[in-house]
This record gives structure tokens, C-alpha cells and sequence, in this order.
């Protein structure tokens, strides 16, 4: 096929002076205005819509974002039965530090903890007070491997050798002993007595690093527990944990008075003490039974309130110390601590009351 002869530039000006040919419009104006009529015959609408501002775009995003979250509420994949026996490894439910003994008596299995400062070590190992293992290190008592220890030293009580004045501390304890046992009067709470006087580890068969939680008065009677545990001891006669002690208290004077004073609280020389709770019962005469339930544990609390309320105490007996309670054991005597009394002490070892 033959193509036509290309026409010159006159012949084209001629052609758009007669009109013959359509002329390309130029300029913004003229172009905007072919683009129309293209889209016009490609069928788009001529007029786009304008786009909305970012900054409002991003409003209504987190906006529809946040209604989204509101209307479809998360729900928790459930897992069926039936993938029990898949090859996923399941997370076993932690322990807790110390595990619950196994069966009643007067033991408590220790957790196994890691190194520790030697004077926390001598600590828990009840040999002395923690006041008094900063005082052994400072001195240069205490050995550890066969070298003086040094305050602040990181040792581990399962691994290192140490020793008190020379004597080996038995650290390495895999249960811990505890032991109720009602203290007759004229008996010291403590571990030696320079006048030779009878003391409560007198009354029990010898336990390395035997203690006791919560002193008693000499003339004092009662429950009082010993044990091997010496963070336990602690934690069992600190203020914070507010352990509540029984009392009772043989008196002569005006009781129900004194009951009704000692309930709103009656200033020491130390302090504010407010019982938990003040009972007179009457035993005849002018002699009564005062019992009083403190959670302080202050020294000589008890006899220093009487004293304040203008009672005598003839005689002073403590009937139970947290869950533990004298019960009927004989003066003198010793029992292991039930499965429920030591349930309720772990508990307030760990700040319960």
C-alpha cells in the first residue's frame, strides 16, 4: 500500500486557516482541558476527589484503629485437648523457694540458695545474730577456707568451709528442725548462762544451730519455739510481720478497770502500746486472769503494762505465739510443730498476719 506524500509546513498552515485540521492547544489551561476530554472518553470522571490533608488522615487512622480495638475484644487462642500429646514442650509451674514438708513434724526443707555475704551465712545458720556475725567478721573470728574472712565477703555455705572461733558452722543443712516447748519459770532464754542457771536448750537434746524465736523473761512461762532456721527466727519476731502473742497474766487489783484502760492504749517509756485484745476474767477475790494479745513484742511489754495499770502480777504465762499454742503440754515438755502451725508460720514469713 502506498503512503501518502507527506504534506510541507504551507500546506498545513493552510489546512488551519481554513480549518480543516484541529489545532493542539498549549498552555496550563489548554492542557488541563485535552486531559478532560480524554477521561471523558475513557469513561473516568473528570473531576477527581481531592485528597483529604495528612494530618487528618492519621487522626482518623488511630481513631478507627482505637474503635476497631474497643468493638473486637481480644480473645485468648484455646488450645484443644487434643494437642496434649503434640512434640510443644509445656512450662512447668514454678516451685517455691522453700517446698512444703512432706509429712508433720519438726522439720522445714531449706531452698538452696546461692553465694551470699559470710555474715548472712553465720546468720542463717543460727550461730549468732546478724549483728553480732558483722562483729565476729570485724574481729577476725571467722574463717572461711582456712583464711580470715573479710566484711562483705561473697561465700557459698554449700561449697566453702567456714568456722566461728575455730569451730567448723555447720552450713550445709538440707532441713531445718523446730521444736515447741513450754518453758517453765526460773529458766533463761539463751544459749549460756554465766551463773549456771538451767536455759531452755537445757530442756531439748542438742541440735547444732539450735535458736529460739521470741525471748521469754526469766520468770516467765509458756510456749516458745526453737529452731535451726535463723532467717525464720527473724522474720517470725520482726515488728513488720506483727505476730500476735498470748498472754496470761495472774493479778491482783482493779482488772476490769484496767481492761477497759488498756484497750485505748497506754503510753510506755518506748512507745504507745494498744493490745489487740484485753479479757479479765475473775478468779476470786481481788485476784483475776488478765489475758492480753500484743503483736509488738517489745521487752518486758506485758509485765511493764500491768505495772502502768496499777496491777501486781503474780504470775505470767504465754499461751501462744502466732498459730503455735501451749495447749496442754506439760511444763517443761517438747512437741514438733503440726502440719497447720507450720503452714500459717510460712506464711507470716513472708509478711502475712
Amino acid at each position: 500500500m502506498t503512503k501518502p506524500p507527506k504534506k510541507t509546513a504551507a500546506e498545513k498552515k493552510g489546512e488551519y486557516r481554513r480549518g480543516t485540521q484541529k489545532k493542539t492547544p498549549k498552555g496550563p489551561s489548554a492542557r488541563g482541558a485535552a486531559a478532560r476530554a480524554a477521561n471523558d472518553k475513557r469513561g473516568v470522571p473528570s473531576v477527581a476527589k481531592p485528597k483529604p490533608p495528612r494530618e487528618r488522615s492519621v487522626r482518623d487512622a488511630e481513631s478507627r484503629s482505637a474503635e476497631s480495638r474497643e468493638s473486637t475484644p481480644r480473645e485468648k487462642p484455646v488450645r484443644d485437648r487434643s494437642e496434649a500429646g503434640s512434640s510443644k514442650r509445656r512450662v512447668k509451674p514454678q516451685r517455691s523457694a522453700e517446698a512444703p514438708p512432706s509429712k508433720a513434724g519438726g522439720t522445714v526443707k531449706a531452698d538452696r540458695e546461692g553465694p551470699m555475704r559470710v555474715q548472712r551465712a553465720l546468720a542463717r545458720a543460727g550461730v549468732v545474730s546478724r549483728r553480732g556475725a558483722d562483729q565476729a567478721v570485724a574481729e577476725g573470728r571467722v574463717h572461711v577456707n582456712g583464711s580470715i574472712a573479710t566484711v562483705g565477703q561473697v561465700v557459698d555455705p554449700f561449697r566453702d568451709v567456714i568456722t566461728l572461733d575455730g569451730t567448723p558452722v555447720i552450713t550445709r543443712v538440707t532441713s531445718h528442725t523446730w521444736i515447741v516447748i513450754h518453758k517453765p519459770a526460773a529458766v533463761m532464754t539463751t544459749r549460756k548462762d554465766p551463773e549456771g542457771r538451767t536455759t531452755v536448750f537445757d530442756l531439748v537434746d542438742d541440735v547444732p544451730g539450735l535458736v529460739y524465736v521470741g525471748r521469754l523473761d526469766f520468770m516467765t512461762e509458756g510456749v516458745l519455739l526453737l529452731t535451726t532456721d535463723g532467717r525464720a527466727a527473724h522474720a517470725l519476731t520482726h515488728p513488720s510481720n506483727e505476730v500476735e502473742r498470748t498472754y496470761v497474766a495472774t493479778v491482783r487489783g482493779d482488772a476490769v478497770t484496767a481492761a477497759k484502760v488498756a484497750r485505748r492504749g497506754v503510753q510506755l517509756e518506748d512507745g504507745l502500746v494498744v493490745p489487740r485484745e484485753v479479757v479479765a476474767h475473775p478468779l476470786g477475790g481481788r485476784r483475776w486472769a488478765l489475758e492480753i494479745t500484743i503483736a509488738e513484742g517489745k521487752t518486758h511489754e506485758v509485765r511493764r503494762l500491768c505495772d502502768a495499770l496499777e496491777l501486781e502480777v503474780e504470775r505470767l504465762v504465754r499461751t501462744r505465739f502466732g498459730p503455735v499454742r501451749l495447749g496442754d503440754l506439760p511444763s517443761g515438755g517438747a512437741r514438733a510443730l503440726n502440719s497447720t502451725e507450720r503452714e500459717v508460720l510460712e506464711a507470716l514469713m513472708v509478711g502475712g498476719k
